[in-house]
């Protein structure tokens, strides 16, 4: 019987109550009410005896007690192994118990280790604050199912915090959410608190991390300090980790959102009338009340904001369109071929000609839509504007010889304007010089064609890396092909002697035979060849 029951029994016997009475109230037998009454007395009669100790308990046999010395030799064998093997390997011996027996014995036998405590700590106002993002799956009544992460910001003294749901977790969005934070809370902490996020430590070195560049101009914008916490221990940073079971147990649950935009203004409402009014089971304080007390302690704003857009430069396809992150927006038709820079906001894309005057803004496509064009019919020419004059605008920036190819392709050609773009296109692989060498040797050997110019590229330019050709947006897709070390184009020459047939035998006549055929369908194919194919052209 436990310790209450007993002094409750004799609470009641000293307020009058009967053993009956007494039985009926605790749920107990009349016997084991008067055993302690009858002991009680007796022990006060003679002096305050020893207080009735429990009868240890009797071990019970088990099915597992006939393995216990190969459950033994096993433990020594594989100190990790789980209960699941244990039961197999029993099972094999003959053992008809079920799981659970067998991991309870585990459990007395291998005790879990310890953990080591968690000191909770506090700092002062405005000195530290802890960010973190969380990942989810949900179900949009208008977009269907999608992954969002929810960014939160939150300030370690006052526990206010910003949240907004996002659809990636790069660089632009992390920094573009920082700035709404700094913006929602009034003010920047000293320090901020990070994970091991890509975004903010780039590598290692030697424990000690090696901090992204582009985060860290950001960070001196504002004058705070990141910290990245210590790996494998997210208890460094649990103030901004418990919020987030509270961001699911109370503004997830029980809602349904019609898409991310309305998921998005949920949460302002949320955390303006429930988060920051609520008292914080810590601090037994409103979070908006200790913000109140906080936010003059915080760094003061800077007057102008971090400039967060993105700038990429494409050039302009053949059909007067740009790609970007596998869409495509078009711009007007008389910059095919160039070179553009390209502004990306949060929503927009706005392409500047070379005078950097804006030529073309559209609204950004989501991340999960691929292969979509975005066309204003104001970028088409005129019904009555020969397309042609852009073209020979575009190849007088090549230079003379290019102007000549062009010409030349308007003559031979049926489709030349198509063939001209073609040519055009080859700016995304390789460079302007390039280009421009390989026009002025097909003009020499008067090859009029894409493919040969091709072909001039192919075997003396060398393609522009990825790094060039592609934006940070990109290169996402292709880190993992990307690390490591970096291989570039082989020479032609390696591959030479995989075009030469070897030597026939003198004693072969066979061989000599087909060597001559092979000759004369040699000189037979030169014959047919383009100026721009042989050997001695471009």
């Amino acid at each position: 019987m436990k310790e209450s029951t007993r002094n409750e029994i004799v609470r009641l016997d000293h307020g009058g109550a009967s053993i009956r009475r007494i039985a009926r109230l605790l749920r107990v037998s009349r016997s084991a009410v008067k055993r302690v009454l009858d002991a009680v007395h007796l022990a006060r009669q003679e002096g305050g005896g020893t207080p009735e100790l429990p009868a240890p308990k009797t071990k019970r046999p088990s099915l597992l007690d006939q393995y216990e010395a190969k459950i033994h030799e096993l433990l020594d064998r594989y100190p990790d192994i789980t209960a699941v093997r244990l039961w197999e390997e029993l099972r094999a011996l003959g053992f008809e118990g079920k799981y659970t027996i067998v991991r309870e014995r585990l459990r007395v036998l291998r005790p879990a280790s310890a953990k080591l405590p968690v000191i909770r700590f506090e700092t002062g106002p405005g000195h530290q604050a802890q960010m973190d993002y969380s990942p989810y799956t949900l179900d949009f009544l208008e977009e269907g199912r999608r992954r969002v992460s929810a960014f939160s910001y939150i300030l370690a003294y006052s526990r206010r915090q910003y949240v907004h749901f996002v659809e990636s977790e790069d660089h632009e969005t992390t920094v573009r959410e920082h700035v709404r934070a700094f913006e929602h809370l009034g003010g920047v902490a000293a320090v901020c608190l990070y994970d091991n996020m890509k975004v903010v430590v780039s590598r290692y070195d030697d424990e000690e991390p090696v901090y992204n560049a582009r985060f860290l101009a950001f960070a001196t914008h504002y004058g705070f300090r990141p910290w990245a916490c210590r790996r494998r221990r997210s208890q460094t940073k649990g103030k901004v980790e418990r919020p987030f079971d509270y961001i699911e147990k109370n503004l997830l649950n029980a809602r349904t959102f019609r898409s991310l935009a309305h998921l998005n203004e949920v949460t302002r409402i949320w955390l303006e009338t429930v988060a920051d009014v609520r008292i914080h089971r810590v601090t037994k304080r409103r979070p908006i009340d200790l913000h109140a007390e906080e936010k003059p302690h915080l760094l003061p704003l800077p007057e102008h904001s971090y400039e967060i857009a993105e700038v990429v430069y494409r050039v302009v396809r053949s059909d007067g369109a740009i790609a970007y992150r596998q869409n495509f927006y078009s711009v007007p038709w008389t910059m095919i071929g160039e070179l553009v820079p390209v502004r990306i906001t949060e929503r927009e894309l706005i392409v500047y000609g070379r005078d950097l005057r804006e030529r073309a803004r559209h609204p950004l496509f989501d991340r999960a839509t691929t292969g979509r064009l975005r066309h204003l019919r104001e970028h088409d020419p005129a019904p009555r504007v020969d397309p042609l004059v852009a073209l020979r605008e575009r190849y007088a920036e090549l230079g003379e010889a290019a102007t000549r190819f062009l010409e030349g392709l308007v003559q031979t050609r049926r489709y030349a304007r198509k063939e001209a773009r073609l040519v055009l296109d080859l700016l995304v692989i390789y460079r302007k010089a390039d280009l421009a060498r390989a026009l002025e040797r097909a003009v020499r050997y008067r090859a009029y064609s894409p493919r040969a110019i091709e072909r001039i590229l192919a075997a003396e330019a060398t393609p522009r890396p990825p790094q060039e050709a592609l934006d940070q947006q990109d290169l996402r897709f292709l880190e993992p092909v990307l690390e490591g070390e970096r291989v570039g184009p082989r020479d032609t020459a390696e591959y030479q002697s995989l075009l030469h047939s070897p030597e026939p035998d003198p004693d072969d006549d066979d061989a000599q035979d087909r060597a001559e055929e092979d000759d004369g369908e040699a000189e037979e194919g030169e014959r047919e060849e383009e100026p721009g194919d042989r050997d001695e052209g471009p």
